[in-house]
Parts: structure tokens; C-alpha cells; sequence
């Protein structure tokens, strides 16, 4: 019997794109009796020839013109790594539309144009697989869409940006401020030249956007994510945080409530005793809640080279199987309801928030008086002299609608005894 061979075709050589590479050839001996057939990668589309050339050990098949693998019928897997929206977009749908199956690493696409682009696959009745998209070499994608079907998932909760969890790491651990700990993971490549996308929160966003589309079975964007970073975190707040019983994270919350999807990254506090607590350095972590299965969290590496290559070649490994029963497309896009994204002022949090204020008598109840006028609760409050005229007030809040919360803030801050408030972090989960 004559061995199956399924030509691939690999868009981008980058980071990324050579772990692909690495980790076929790493697999080569053991793929046929693993999947039934070997995985060939035919072409590689590069955009410098004699850069890429240095790479690999076959430069022959690389290739700078997308035609000759768009063309190329005896291509059936294409695998995008180049990033970005333009082209990837365009090619993944000329890929699909000419019958080839498509794995994708492309957060960035499949957060804003997931739902199209899985519409074309399943017209084409191709596989489009994107597990790397989210959390690297952590399978989640695929648990989501298969292994907890059987749930009604009512919360996802996850660190899912490796670069802000690294320095919110060393803040904690070494008592840095953000700029030496952004500094550090620079340095050692946790970060990249511009690190805006992570550090703002927008990176962790698109991927909240993809697991709550794929977890609550209703249509969910980057666009429908309240996005907050952690440039303002400064390690007085991770202090007070400590005092509290807790640590701060960058948190992804999702939440399929009675009146909503609930979307959100921003750093919050985080009981020390959640498992999400431990979770340190460039690890990544997400948590899940639902009503078979109760509680499961998947923990590794949220990126890298050989990660997110793990994931990557997981889906092409998938889809040759798919390919040897004649049975591509089988699991198509699972957004079949439509369900409202609520209005961030409309959510319930609970915060922590750091004021200066005037050291004097009546403060306090002042201060008070404001909050319960908007129906905010105080939980705790931690009262210590910072100056002769000035106190620092630490205050908790019980669970408050958002809208409440930051038209009581609007008041504070206008009054004559409130210096400033300094810091307004959320606080994740329930009072103890």
C-alpha cells in the first residue's frame, strides 16, 4: 500500500511560522501511524526570498507569489502565521473558496471576522481551525467547541496575555514600578518593540472576543470588549492588594447572564486562594464554569515559538484526518443564537479604589454620604496618613452597577476635601 501524502502550504515564515516548520519536521517519522498520512509542506510563501532561503533546509519551495499556491489543486491545507488582516483575510477566503482546508494563528482576524470567514468555510464544506488564536499551546478552542458541548457555559475567566501577566509578575514578587518591569520584559522578549496591543488590554480582548463567541453560541467582537490596560497599576496598589488577601491580574472576563453577554478585560484583584491567583510569569490560564461539568481550568504557555506551533500543527493534524474520511467541515461556526452584549455601565463589579483625601473630622462620613447616595456599599475600607494633611482611604465596594460607581467618582472628585483618586480597580468574584 502506497503511503498518503496531504501537501500543506505555509504563509509567513516568521517567529511563528518557523516553529511550524520545526515541529513537521520533528513529527515526520511518527506521522503516518499517528494520523494515517504525512503532512508535506509543498510551498512557503515568503516576502524575502534570501532571508527565508537561510531558514529551511528545501529553499526550493519557497515561494513569493500567492497564485502558485492558490492554484496549486494538490494543495489541501494552508496554514496562515503572517498576522494582521490585510492580506491574510483575502487569502484565507481565496483559499477556502478554492477548496482548501485553512489553519489559521490570526487572533486578530478571527476576532473581527470570524463569523465570515467560518460562513465561507462551511459553504465550501472546508475545515477552518484556529486553536492557536487563543492562549498558544493551550487547547481551548477545541475543548469549547467539542469536549464541553455538553454544558451550558456560563463564565469564562482567564489570563490570556502572557507580556502583562510577566510584569504584573515582577511588580508583585520584586516590588517594581510598571515601567522597570516593562522594561525587563522587553529585554527578555516578552514584549514587543511596541507593546501597546498587550499592555492596553487589546491583545486579551480579541481573544475574549473569540472564546465568548464560541462559549455562549452568539456573535461577539473585539468591538463588543470593554478594553482597560495596566499602565496604571503601580505597586502601592499591589501592596494594598497584598493586605487585602489578594494579588492583581489582567483579567478576561465573559459572562452569559439572563439579560446578556458580559465582556470585559481589565486588571482586578483577585483572591490569593483562586486558582488564577498562583498563575505567574508568562504563563497563561483560563478558567471555565459550567453546569455539567462545573468548574475546569487550562493552564501553559499562552505563547512562542514552539506553543503556538504545538496548537497550529494539533489543527493541521485534525484536518487530515478529516481529509482521509471525506468529512471536512464537519464542525462549522456554533453562533446560532443572537444574544445582547450588555452596556458596561449596566454590569456589576465590585472595586477597590484608592483617595486622597483631607485628614479632618467629618471626612469620612462626607466621603460616605456620597456613595450611598448612589447606592454604592463600602465592604472595607483601610484608612492610613500620608501627609500631615492628607490621608490615603482605601475603600472596597460591594457589587455595584458601573453606571452608579462612576457617577458617585464624578462627585468625589470635585469635592473640596478629595485631593484625588489615585487608583479604581475592579475586584473579580464574589465577597467572602
Amino acid at each position: 500500500m502506497s503511503k498518503k501524502v496531504i501537501n500543506a502550504a505555509l504563509l509567513g515564515l516568521g517567529t511563528v511560522g518557523t516553529g511550524v516548520y520545526k515541529v513537521l519536521k520533528n513529527q515526520e517519522a511518527e506521522m503516518e501511524k499517528k494520523i494515517g498520512a504525512t503532512v508535506k509542506l509543498k510551498k512557503i510563501l515568503v516576502r524575502n526570498l534570501k532571508k527565508a532561503a537561510a531558514k529551511i533546509a528545501e529553499p526550493e519551495i519557497l515561494t513569493n507569489n500567492w497564485k502558485e499556491i492558490l492554484e496549486d489543486e494538490s494543495i489541501d491545507i494552508v496554514i496562515e502565521v503572517m498576522g494582521g488582516i490585510e492580506p491574510a483575510k483575502t487569502y484565507i477566503m481565496e483559499a477556502l473558496k478554492a477548496g482548501k482546508n485553512v489553519v489559521t494563528a490570526n487572533k486578530d482576524l478571527v476576532a473581527s471576522h470570524g463569523g465570515e470567514l467560518l460562513d465561507c468555510a462551511a459553504a465550501n464544506q472546508c475545515d477552518f481551525l484556529f486553536e492557536a488564536a487563543v492562549a498558544g499551546g493551550i487547547p481551548i478552542i477545541r475543548p469549547l467547541k467539542q469536549c464541553l458541548t455538553g454544558n451550558h457555559l456560563s463564565e469564562i475567566v482567564g489570563i490570556v496575555n502572557g507580556t502583562t501577566n510577566f510584569i504584573l509578575t515582577k511588580m508583585t514578587q520584586e516590588n517594581m514600578e510598571f515601567a522597570d518591569a516593562l522594561a525587563l520584559a522587553t529585554k527578555l522578549g516578552y514584549a514587543e518593540a511596541d507593546p501597546t496591543a498587550d499592555i492596553q488590554g487589546y491583545d486579551a480582548g480579541r481573544k475574549m472576543a473569540i472564546m465568548a463567541s464560541i462559549a455562549f453560541n452568539s456573535r461577539v467582537t473585539f468591538e463588543n470588549v470593554a478594553t482597560e490596560g495596566i499602565t496604571r497599576i503601580s505597586s502601592k496598589d499591589i501592596r494594598y492588594a497584598r493586605d487585602l488577601g489578594c494579588v492583581i491580574k489582567l483579567l478576561g472576563v465573559a459572562r452569559n447572564t439572563d439579560t446578556g453577554i458580559e465582556v470585559s478585560v481589565q486588571p482586578m484583584l483577585v483572591s490569593e486562594k483562586h486558582p488564577l491567583a498562583s498563575v505567574n510569569d508568562s504563563f497563561n490560564a483560563v478558567f471555565v464554569h459550567g453546569d455539567a461539568v462545573d468548574d475546569a481550568m487550562f493552564y501553559g504557555r499562552g505563547a512562542g515559538e514552539l506553543p503556538t506551533a504545538s496548537a497550529i500543527v494539533g489543527d493541521v493534524f485534525d484536518i487530515v484526518r478529516d481529509i482521509l474520511f471525506s468529512c471536512t467541515g464537519r464542525i462549522r461556526c456554533t453562533c446560532y443564537k443572537t444574544l445582547p452584549i450588555k452596556n458596561q455601565e449596566d454590569i456589576e463589579s465590585r472595586f477597590f479604589m484608592r483617595i486622597h483625601a483631607s485628614d479632618t473630622p467629618g471626612v469620612l462620613a462626607a466621603i460616605a454620604s456620597v456613595l450611598g447616595k448612589y447606592e454604592v456599599s463600602i465592604a472595607q475600607m483601610i484608612q492610613k496618613h500620608k501627609h500631615e494633611e492628607w490621608a490615603e482611604l482605601v475603600i472596597v465596594t460591594s457589587r455595584v452597577k458601573e453606571g452608579n460607581f462612576h457617577d458617585a467618582l464624578l462627585v468625589l472628585e470635585k469635592m473640596e476635601v478629595v485631593q484625588k483618586i489615585s487608583s479604581v480597580i475592579r475586584v473579580y468574584g464574589e465577597e467572602e
